[in-house]
């Protein structure tokens, strides 16, 4: 133990003689600077393989089969900027948001199988406001004191945040009327 003290406080002394304090507290910040600029710098993430449609599912190569596109045979009745767009995804919310409890209720046409679904429109709540792909389709739209069919409400009051952020569009089911 005696020759681990003794390097340990020769070592120390030699440091002391040649740094000062504010070198030290320099090199020190230099390292806590450039360790949390790390994970900024550019890093080469592999593609993700395209898939197949699922059954019942458009070609994602036509407007009817991309979310992040208005024309997405799910958007017939929204308004709003597209979760799709905005981090999340047609059925979940941007990390940092919230969905709604409330929504409004659409029905749409899928191409790909010619029948009618029931989609509810949720509001993403909570953060600020996404600003990218935004829809307005009116299709089966009711004015608003026809609450649950009228999508120019903002539907954030009963979440924590209650800035709207984006807008995801669940399928609920099978239409059984038309």
């Amino acid at each position: 133990m005696y020759r681990i003290d003794r390097w340990f406080t020769q070592s120390a002394r030699w440091l002391a003689r040649r740094t000062s304090r504010r070198s030290f507290l320099t090199r020190v910040g230099t390292l806590l600077v450039g360790g949390a600029a790390l994970p900024l710098l550019p890093v080469a993430r592999a593609s993700s393989p395209s898939r197949a449609p699922a059954p019942g599912e458009p070609d994602p190569s036509t407007p009817e089969g991309d979310p992040a596109n208005c024309n997405y045979w799910r958007h017939c009745a929204v308004d709003g900027f597209l979760s799709s767009c905005c981090g999340g995804t047609q059925s979940s919310c941007p990390p940092g948001t919230e969905m709604s409890l409330i929504t409004w209720l659409g029905t749409c046409r899928n191409p790909a199988d010619g029948k009618d679904y029931v989609i509810s429109y949720n509001d993403c709540c909570g953060k600020d406001v996404c600003g990218r792909c935004f829809c307005q389709r009116q299709e089966g739209d009711r004015p608003v004191y026809v609450s649950p069919k009228s999508n120019d409400i903002n539907w954030c009051m009963g979440t924590v945040g209650v800035v709207y952020n984006s807008t995801v569009a669940v399928v609920v089911g099978v239409a059984t009327e038309s």
